[in-house]
């Protein structure tokens, strides 16, 4: 924290549209606001925005106003990058808008649903860390009637080449004669993983969407709509990127 520069606490808290200025200063005279980890309650009190940690009731805010978190619904035949060599329609397309954008994880291009992209870098890092395991749920419409044994399958563990994947929960939300419409909740960020599951246990994927990322919802985002998220859905990200950090460095 900065002592005789920076900004006014209450101004950077304001600014980052935690509250007003006015009711940003009671919150710091409470002692509801860390800087860095320590309770600050001096209202003159200043702080770096792009450097100091700082939270509210125990959640992280982003103070650096050139943030930019957007949640995307990725269409179909969409590939997860900036650039794409072959011409293929990409990302890049959608934002064409935004300064430095990118996308943290991948969906294959046959998979619909959410993305995150944002111009954090450290965020997106932690969140794409192998250890993170942040829980993404998918709806997949699978050819065939499933059965209760199949599904059980799917949460018991799946044999694929590179190693065994599990789901942490599966259910069928509508099934026919020709097809069966499966809720899956995953951990793993293997490629292909739940089309590869399915695909081992004898039932092809027709088609796969992506409705959570960690916190973060679809909604009623349309196939290739956007929205930039809000101030508590950054703090949930940043806080859940936190909480792995913390628990990497218990390791």
């Amino acid at each position: 924290m900065i002592e005789n520069e920076g900004v006014r606490l209450q101004k950077a808290l304001a600014a980052a549209g935690v509250a007003s200025r006015r009711a940003s200063e009671e919150l710091i005279v409470k002692g509801k606001v860390r800087v860095n980890g320590k309770v600050v309650t001096e209202l003159g009190s200043r702080i770096n925005p792009l450097e100091d940690m700082v939270s509210v009731d125990g959640r992280p805010i982003q103070m650096d106003p050139d943030r930019v978190y957007i949640a995307f619904h990725k269409p179909k035949g969409v590939v997860s990058t900036m650039k794409d060599e072959n011409g293929r329609p990409c990302l890049a397309d959608y934002f064409l808008g935004f300064d430095r954008v990118f996308n943290v994880g991948r969906l294959d291009s046959e998979t619909t649903g959410i993305l995150l992209m944002t111009n954090d870098g450290e965020l997106a890092n932690q969140l794409a860390h192998p250890s993170f395991g942040v829980q993404k749920v998918y709806f997949a419409k699978v050819r065939g009637q499933i059965t209760r044994a199949e599904m059980t399958k799917l949460t018991e563990g799946v044999k694929l080449e590179d190693g065994v994947s599990k789901a942490d929960a599966a259910k069928v939300i509508d099934q026919n004669e020709q097809s069966s419409l499966v809720e899956l909740s995953m951990h793993s960020g293997k490629n292909r993983v739940v089309r590869r599951m399915f695909e081992e246990i004898g039932f092809p994927v027709l088609d796969l969407t992506r409705k959570s990322f960690g916190p973060l919802r679809l909604g009623n985002l349309k196939p290739g709509q956007y929205r930039e998220l809000g101030k508590l859905e950054v703090s949930s990200l940043m806080e859940a990127a936190q909480s792995s950090e913390k628990a990497r460095k218990r390791q």
